[in-house]
């Protein structure tokens, strides 16, 4: 018989109509998934003598990763990112010439670029999609160490120039000194180009997500490559063939019209690069956790 108390048995025990779960969890339910034994917060607790594991994910993502993809995912942007770094400062040496379809004014019917263009512009797509999922600080940390590996770079190179060569080499000190021995304009215009428009994409990235409260992922990818773009190019070609020949005396300074139409045609390639990559950041994001096109931000939490 009940006592006439709702929701108790004769012995004080709640029924049915007065459970533990209609009075909404207790303290040490607070934050736990129901019949898991996982926290909230991810975090490894015991049930009932089950350790349940929380599942692989990364501080700032809203849900679990139970495949570990995003973990994945963000060794592989970063590896892009360095892998795509250090291929553009093997290949900033060698000038490329691309034909156009009709004549511009400045560039004439072809385009000249520095080989490092092509590689150069994959580490602002490496660095969007990892600002859009890591957030600005993680993203700066990428760029800012980036920046030191440009040195460590640089010293390998020297090292190995500087070693003797064996006389059965298939490839002589000399040419393997004219290929991957950068000059010295090249290496100061490329180094302060890289510092300047690298942290500007992620400021520029992050002012406009922050304006657009998170929505428009196509706006602050375009923007904020489109801008830095603009000034790693300028940066690069006037230091690296006109400032650097005539302050260091290295080489001799190219005549502004062709530094002119260096920089037109640098930014084009980079400029339609930066706008063809859209629709590959929209895919990454999604694909590791974010959520670009439902209008609402991604669960990055800065």
């Amino acid at each position: 018989m009940s006592d006439g108390r709702p929701g108790t048995t004769p012995d004080g025990d709640r029924d049915a109509g007065g459970s533990d779960a209609d009075r909404g969890p207790t303290s040490g339910q607070v934050g736990r998934n129901a019949g898991t034994g996982t926290m909230a917060d991810g975090e490894t607790v015991a049930d009932g003598g089950t350790t349940a594991t929380r599942a692989v994910g990364t501080p700032g993502l809203a849900g679990a990763d139970p495949a570990g993809r995003l973990a994945v995912g963000q060794v592989a942007l970063l590896a892009l990112f360095v892998t795509a770094l250090v291929t553009a400062q093997l290949t900033a040496s060698k000038l490329l010439v691309f034909s156009l379809p009709v004549s511009l004014p400045v560039t004439g019917a072809s385009i000249v670029l520095p080989g490092a263009a092509l590689a150069y512009a994959l580490t602002f797509f490496a660095s969007d999609c990892y600002s859009e999922l890591f957030g600005r600080r993680a993203a700066q940390v990428m760029v800012n160490v980036g920046f030191g590996m440009n040195f460590v770079l640089l010293a390998l190179v020297a090292g190995t120039i500087a070693a003797p060569t064996f006389p059965g080499s298939p490839v002589s000190g000399e040419a393997f000194a004219g290929v991957l021995g950068p000059s010295a304009n090249v290496v100061a215009g490329s180094l302060l180009a890289y510092v300047v428009s690298q942290n500007w994409d992620v400021v520029v990235f992050h002012r406009i997500r922050a304006a657009t409260d998170g929505r428009m992922l196509w706006l602050r990818n375009v923007a904020s490559t489109a801008t830095s773009q603009a000034i790693d190019t300028v940066i690069f070609i006037v230091v690296a063939f006109l400032v650097a020949p005539t302050v260091l005396g290295i080489g001799q300074p190219t005549p502004v019209p062709v530094v002119v139409s260096l920089i037109v045609g640098q930014y084009l390639l980079k400029l339609a690069i930066a706008l063809a990559d859209t629709p590959f950041v929209y895919a990454v994001v999604g694909l590791l956790g974010g959520r670009p096109t439902d209008g609402r931000a991604s669960p990055v939490v800065e």
